[in-house]
């Protein structure tokens, strides 16, 4: 299987704290894979030096083949790379569809003079992503509420929707910073069945963070494992769920137990 997004001694420093250390992975391309680990443990730090929103310390970034080391978030957006974030960003007093247009025009293809002059190319693309967005936010279940306003959509809309406006950027790869953070168990299991179903429908590649260990042991098919910025283990579910580094770490042994 070929790799899609490979890092080679990820390192972020803020002043004297080492925040990630050494981070290396190799992600093939289709899987979907996961990054875990306490709080503070720099998984979210990782996610922002492979976006461009932190340059790392030191260690590269490489994707598809090219090296995207420490280059601006939009530049890694047009190379294929969306995220959503741990923290929802949406535009809250833009509505739903409006959300989901803004993740779209990074592929506009017409320059704003056309915008400004309304030309009929405009037009037409303008139309096109808008049907575009229209039918993501069907794939996410929010179809029927695309004129509300972001911020007045429930907790678990917000995050379908910040799902739906990175699919609009029409990525290769897709990071999700803790999809399932509060959901009850009846939507995570459904998020377990909507990340595996993007994947196929997108052809996408997806790396997630997350807690909730049973939408990551129950989607996830290999992982990394992260303490105070060092990779303490990698491998499948089921090493990882074995693995005293980790137990000790993060899972803990009523985990173990009860697993």
């Amino acid at each position: 299987m070929s790799i899609i997004l490979e890092t080679t001694g990820l390192t972020m420093r803020f002043g004297g704290l080492a925040a990630v250390t050494d981070f290396s992975a190799s992600i093939p391309k289709g899987s979907i894979t996961g990054l875990i680990g306490p709080n503070g443990a720099g998984k979210t730090t990782c996610f922002n030096m492979i976006t461009g929103f932190y340059r790392p310390t030191q260690g590269q970034v490489f994707f598809q083949g090219q090296e995207l080391t420490g280059k601006s978030p939009h530049c890694v957006c047009r190379a294929g790379i969306a995220r959503t974030f741990q923290n929802i960003r949406l535009f809250g007093h833009e509505t739903a569809l409006e959300n989901v247009l803004i993740g779209a025009f990074v592929r506009q293809k017409t320059g704003w003079i056309q915008s400004v002059l309304m030309t009929p190319a405009s037009r037409r693309e303008e139309n096109q992503l808008r049907d575009q967005a229209m039918e993501l936010l069907d794939v996410v279940g929010l179809a029927n509420i695309a004129q509300e306003k972001a911020k007045s959509l429930p907790y678990g809309a917000q995050r379908r929707l910040e799902i739906a406006r990175a699919l609009a950027t029409q990525p290769s790869f897709l990071l999700l910073d803790e999809p399932a953070a509060g959901m009850n168990p009846q939507e995570s299991l459904e998020l377990m069945d909507f990340i595996r179903t993007i994947r196929t429908r997108f052809d996408l590649t997806i790396l997630l963070i997350e807690h909730d260990m049973k939408v990551v042991m129950g989607v996830c098919e290999h992982m990394w494992v992260l303490d105070y910025g060092l990779t303490i283990a990698e491998g499948c579910p089921e090493a990882i769920q074995s693995n005293p580094k980790v137990i000790e770490a993060y899972l803990g042994e009523e985990y173990v137990r009860h697993a």
